[in-house]
Formats: structure tokens, sequence, C-alpha cells
């Protein structure tokens, strides 16, 4: 049994090895092919495809004078909340909050520090979310808000922009 086993693997080694070797035939064939390929003349070379350039109109140069600045003042971030003054002269559209408190005791003494420092600081009251704002400049529009808050900003960095609904 055993001996059999062996002659049936030993043949069918035998047979896979000889079915998967190359034929020199297809070796000749390829060969005979490159060789033919070398003898043909070369082609004539194509004409490179020249790619239109897109017209451009000249630079203008102007001088420094005839340049405009433009401010961007609206894409400045307002928020709009309701709210009720508390201690101050009264509101314009647009105020520059520099504190947000839970306690009024602490809004009032961020309050006292900016009147001492020339502003005209006043206190007003979210009854929505229960918080003192504190106010240091108030503006009839967004772009006079928006140039005081950014000179702000150096010393109260969480400074915003604020609209009475």
């Amino acid at each position: 049994m055993k001996k059999n086993m062996f002659l049936c693997a030993g043949l069918c080694a035998v047979l896979a090895f000889t079915s998967c070797k190359s034929s020199e035939s297809a070796y000749k064939k390829a060969y005979e092919k490159a060789q033919a390929k070398q003898e043909q003349p070369a082609e004539q070379p194509v004409a490179p495809v020249q790619e239109e350039v897109p017209v451009v109109a000249p630079l203008v140069e102007r001088p420094v004078t005839e340049t405009t600045v433009v401010d961007n003042t609206d894409n400045v971030a307002v928020r709009s909340e309701n709210f009720t003054l508390v201690d101050g002269s009264g509101l314009n559209n647009f105020s520059v909050v520099v504190g947000s408190f839970g306690v009024k005791a602490n809004a009032e003494g961020l309050q006292s520090q900016l009147k001492a420092a020339g502003h005209n600081a006043q206190i007003v009251f979210n009854s929505d979310r229960n918080l003192y704002r504190v106010v240091a400049a108030t503006f009839a529009t967004k772009g006079e808000a928006a140039q005081s808050r950014d000179q702000l900003i150096g010393q109260y960095p969480g400074a915003w922009l604020l609209y009475k609904k």
C-alpha cells in the first residue's frame, strides 16, 4: 500500500515538473520578434504639442497714495441678548462687554476698575442666563464698537460686542 502511494506521488511530481517547463519555441519566438523591432527604421519624431498660454491682463502699478484701506467691520461677531441696565447712564445700540459675572459684587468691582481707568463702565443684567455683564463702552455703530473692542482686547482678552434685542 505504501509502495503504491509513493509511486503515485512520484508520478504526480514528475508530471507537474514537466508540464510547467517552458518550451524553447516560445523563447525563440520572443527573440525573433525583438530582433525584428530593432531592424525596423525609427519612426518619424512627432512634433511637440504646444499648450495655449492664457492671456493675462497687465499689472498696473499705483502709488501708495491711491490705495484705500477698508476695515472689515461686517465680519465682527455680535451677540444679541435681552438685558436690563442695572448701573450706568444708558446704552447705545452696540456695547463692548469685558466681563460676565454671576455675582453682582464682582461685576461692580470690575466696573470700578474701568471707571478708574477712564472708561464709562456700566452693568447690565441678563435674566435668561442670570449673568451680570460689565460694559466698558457703548456706541451707535458697529464699526466704532469693533474698533473700541480691538483696543480693549489687549487688556481684557475676552472682550466681545453686545447688541440689545
